[in-house]
């Protein structure tokens, strides 16, 4: 019996701000960002989305396309987030009741940086290896946030994968041989009383790549698959670059191709969707994956694809999947791209204003206007209590993905 990926499904903001109208604004040349961290646009939350909107919307085709028995089978829905909006409550208890699932669930909210969406994907395994009958809904949902003006706002961005994690899957089997590395660092953090992070940024990018190496030599000890093995990459992305960065590294350290051209050829499709919606912490690299699926003009069925899940703290993870028969007929690449052309393009002057405000904490009754053109918007906050609701414009046929 194989494990893995059933269906897949991302979500982001409709609006985006293209780093061409922010490079004037730090004063430097577009390729800094274009060419130095592989960046050209980055979603923008606007004030009544969040990750419990973008989690909503990415998952909203995979189950609408379940019939009852199919949705009566999801008995578990695990959401990763870093940035969540609750510390007790899991955001995952609101978008399950926004999907109208069965309340037969268990319902979780994982936390380990960007790895978090990882850590929910095997948790996910596991509990369909004890019952095949059952499925497990996996999203991962985030928005990255750092100061204006700083060195991480190009890297800035949102977005929400959904996975229907099930026996016998369509898309990618899961193998069960994973390399581990975990060490305590403090490369990139985000305090309880701060709304964006705090990074140390050499240091975040030695601790991916020491966590890389350390996953790999683990993978192998576990009797992984040798590099050759394996036809394309997928990592985590904070921004595009830094996969590149990655995987000549790896060459480095397993012994790989050298050249760059066969380098680039292993995860050029993994970064298409990416630089365009910029950071999305725990959904990053399953963006990428889409991104694969969606973009390989070869045929990838039976092709091994190696995952490397990092999360700052920090987490590491070496892992493959198969890509399984006939998985095109599955792929939702006409909505993803549709999605991403549908979004409306920002000046920096409304990036500000978007940006600007601040959850109230003052436990009143605090109404945001309606502005997101998405499936799911937060309504309102009054009474320490966030109010979600469908919103208008999906009530009248505009789809999110």
């Amino acid at each position: 019996m194989q494990l893995g990926i059933d269906d897949l499904a991302f979500a982001t903001a409709d609006r985006y701000l293209d780093l061409a109208d922010l490079a004037p604004v730090h004063g430097v040349d577009v390729a800094k960002y274009t060419v130095g961290l592989g960046q050209d646009r980055m979603s923008v939350c606007a004030p009544d989305e969040d990750v419990v909107t973008l989690a909503a919307a990415a998952a909203l085709p995979l189950v609408e396309d379940l019939d009852d028995a199919g949705r009566a089978a999801i008995r578990t829905v695990l959401l990763a987030t870093e940035s969540g909006i609750d510390q007790s409550k899991s955001a995952g208890v609101y978008v399950h009741r926004l999907l109208d699932l069965s309340p037969s669930a268990r319902v979780v909210e994982l936390k380990q940086a960007c790895y978090a969406g990882t850590s929910a994907l095997q948790m996910a395994l596991a509990l369909v290896a004890r019952n095949p009958e059952q499925k497990v809904l996996v999203i991962c949902s985030d928005v990255a946030r750092y100061d204006v003006g700083s060195s991480g706002e190009p890297t800035q961005g949102c977005g929400a994968v959904a996975m229907l994690v099930t026996a016998d899957p369509r898309l990618v089997a899961i193998e069960p041989v994973s390399g581990l590395h975990t060490t305590d660092v403090m490369d990139f953090w985000r305090p309880n009383y701060r709304s964006t992070a705090v990074v140390d940024g050499r240091l975040s990018l030695r601790a991916y790549t020491d966590s890389l190496a350390g996953a790999w030599q683990d993978y192998q000890a576990q009797g992984g698959a040798a590099l050759a093995d394996i036809d394309a990459f997928v990592y985590h992305q904070p921004f595009t670059k830094m996969a590149v960065k990655a995987h000549a590294h790896l060459a480095r350290v397993a012994g790989g191709p050298r050249d760059a051209e066969a380098q680039a050829a292993q995860i050029a499709d993994t970064l298409r969707y990416n630089r365009e919606i910029g950071n999305s912490y725990t959904a990053s690299m399953y963006v990428g994956l889409a991104s694969l699926l969606d973009h390989a003009t070869e045929d990838l069925a039976g092709s091994r694809i190696g995952f490397f899940s990092y999360g700052s703290g920090s987490v590491g993870e070496f892992f493959t999947g198969v890509v399984q028969p006939g998985f095109r007929q599955h792929l939702r690449a006409e909505a993803h791209r549709r999605l991403l052309d549908d979004r409306e393009r920002i000046s920096h002057a409304e990036y500000l204003r978007i940006v600007a405000p601040v959850n109230p904490v003052d436990g009143g009754d605090h109404v945001l206007e309606p502005t997101t053109r998405g499936s799911f918007r937060l309504a309102a906050i009054s009474g320490h209590q966030r109010v979600y609701e469908r919103a208008a414009a999906a009530d009248a046929g505009s789809a999110v993905a």
